[in-house]
């Protein structure tokens, strides 16, 4: 399945959307990129006066670029408009905050995918190639 394809067939729009770029996508992982606009709505409350990028959201974009862009790549011909794609577990660490305007980078591992259920090693780095979060996602992609 082509890069254009899965971006097509992610189950998200804006503003709810935290894929900029698929940058590779394989059987092992996926890569891909999102900048953290600063126009926002979330930033305007989290944190008064000096904003950062709330951890549901983190985990979210590494959810999206490492988990979901690569169950569709796994999945492939079998996905339709019936499919759904939901989360099961997560256990991330939160190392660095992530400001207004920065870029980030999420490098997913596969560590299994089988009778559907997708999980993965997720890292998310900043433009310094600093760690900003890191850890496991888990979900499953029922097929009808």
């Amino acid at each position: 399945m082509e890069v254009s394809e899965i971006l097509k067939n992610l189950p998200y729009s804006a503003p709810f959307l935290f894929v900029d770029e698929l940058l590779n996508v394989d059987e092992n992982g996926a890569t891909g990129t999102f900048t953290f606009d600063k126009n926002l709505d979330f930033y305007k409350g989290h944190f008064k006066n000096n904003p950062v990028t709330p951890g549901v959201i983190l985990t979210e974009t590494m959810a999206q670029i490492g988990l979901v862009c690569l169950g569709i790549f796994l999945v492939g011909d079998e996905l339709n408009s019936e499919s759904q794609i939901g989360l099961t577990s997560t256990e991330i660490e939160f190392l660095k905050p992530v400001f207004p305007g920065e870029k980030v980078i999420v490098i997913s591992e596969k560590i299994y995918f089988r009778f559907n259920k997708l999980k993965c090693r997720v890292k998310m780095f900043n433009e310094n190639s600093e760690i900003v979060c890191e850890g496991t996602i888990a979900g499953i992609i029922n097929v009808k």
